[in-house]
């Protein structure tokens, strides 16, 4: 029965990964229609601690962005990329990853992805090298990020004070260094430019040849008055987050009682409502301070998509738990001396969710807690979380896509096998050595 139920998992994620959109979370509440009529299944609660960091978080990020603050922080790393062309396929990825982990979410990528392919294509670097790690290292960011929600949840499950101040210790360095790595793994990636025949080929082209070599001297990007001071208070809000994390002892306390979902019985607040209040507060002061409207806040592009991203955490999230719950017994029957042997299994395991659930939040909430239950430690747990930002296998995630979109020279593409594509070599080998190094930091900071 129980691979049924699996045929089921599985069936619903990928039909809903190929949808897109909310359809990966619709699928998943199809799912769970199954799961209760058909092999009664009783369901376990929504992901709701998950549901609302993403709103808080997402909401915040948007009025950052109404305000202006998304824009000049793009301007500071368009400065950055544009300042050692030749280097483009270092410094951009770095770029991208720091500006992701400041805000929390990838979706900046997408103002950079232009001008990455733009300023390696004038400077003759294949522009594939420096795109795919960018997106890649976009992702690996919100690993680590305290304005991320994966980092978020990671941090409610292992439910120990500091969870996250330690989240950041092992993750960031352990991400950057996969970055990095994979940096140097796509340096010499395919032909460069001036030996590669598609692009020579494109080169015939009077028009495209001229666009190509063409100085820009367009106009530049529009800066708010209040923009800097947006970017001070989104920060401000991460400082105190981190904080929080780092110094529990400091968050009032509301004294014994029965605990409920935002407070422990002992009255420690929990650390979901802590980013809860600091993230929406700040986005208040943005809005007041920078005399933002409610109306730009909503019409923002990164509120529009948080829409998208509930239904997709609520539906697939409360699917696989629910498998999971049910079927208990038997995955630490089958995986649970396996798993605490080799560590590494798990990690596979959590590699090939993310790969299915497009999401890192969604399959840290899935696969987290299952580790738990498997009698893995928060130093494994702390490794492996990297393994979340698989998404990257099945090339149909927005950052690739529009990756391969940007870049007019084609060579950023995706293969005749379809998963044979510009990002997969980047992707595995960041995650790898971040898994790799996570573990080393894992036994020196837990």
């Amino acid at each position: 029965m129980i691979w049924l139920q699996f045929l089921v998992l599985l069936a619903m994620i990928l039909i809903g990964s190929r949808l897109k959109g909310i359809g990966l979370g619709l699928m998943g509440v199809l799912g769970m229609l199954i799961y209760i009529v058909v092999f009664r299944m009783r369901p376990t609660g929504p992901p709701g601690d998950v549901m609302l960091i993403i709103l808080s978080i997402v909401t915040t990020a948007a009025a950052l962005q109404a305000a202006g603050g998304l824009d000049y922080l793009v301007t500071v790393a368009e400065r950055i990329i544009k300042s050692n062309p030749k280097r483009i396929t270092f410094i951009a990825p770095m770029t991208v990853y720091f500006l992701c982990l400041f805000a929390g979410t990838a979706h900046i990528v997408y103002s950079l992805l232009p001008i990455i392919a733009e300023v390696s294509a004038k400077s003759r670097v294949r522009p594939e090298r420096p795109l795919s790690i960018s997106v890649i290292a976009s992702h690996m960011a919100l690993t680590g990020s305290p304005m991320s929600a994966a980092t978020a949840a990671l941090a409610s499950i292992l439910a120990f004070p500091g969870a996250s101040l330690v989240i950041m210790k092992v993750c960031i360095p352990a991400c950057v260094l996969g970055v990095l790595a994979g940096a140097i793994a796509v340096w010499k990636t395919g032909k460069d430019l001036d030996k590669d025949p598609e692009f020579l080929e494109k080169m015939k082209d009077p028009a495209f040849a001229a666009t190509l070599d063409h100085e820009e001297t367009g106009e530049k990007r529009e800066i708010r008055p209040g923009a800097k001071v947006s970017v001070g208070i989104f920060g401000l809000a991460i400082l105190v987050i981190i904080l929080a994390g780092a110094f529990p002892s400091y968050i009032p306390n509301m004294g014994n009682g029965a605990g409920n979902f935002n407070v422990y019985a002992d009255g420690t607040l929990k650390m979901v409502t802590v980013i809860q209040v600091v993230t929406l507060s700040a986005a208040a002061l943005i809005m007041l301070i920078t005399k933002t409207s409610p109306a730009q806040i909503t019409k923002a592009s990164l509120f529009t998509s948080m829409a998208s991203a509930l239904v997709s955490v609520l539906g697939v999230v409360w699917m696989s738990s629910t498998f999971m719950a049910h079927n208990e017994t038997v995955i630490k029957d089958v995986l649970g001396d396996v798993t605490r042997q080799y560590p590494w299994v798990f990690a596979i395991a959590v590699f090939v969710m993310g790969m299915l659930m497009f999401s890192q939040s969604a399959t840290t909430k899935a696969m987290m807690p299952l580790g738990l239950s498997l009698g893995l430690g928060h130093p494994t747990l702390l490794a492996v979380f990297p393994a979340v930002n698989s998404d990257f296998v099945l090339p149909g995630y927005p950052t690739l896509v529009a990756a391969i979109n940007f870049d007019r020279t084609g060579s950023t593409k995706i293969g005749k096998y379809v998963i044979n594509h510009s990002f997969m070599i980047p992707g595995t080998v960041a995650i790898a050595v971040a898994i790799a190094v996570g573990f080393l930091l894992a036994g020196i900071f837990v």
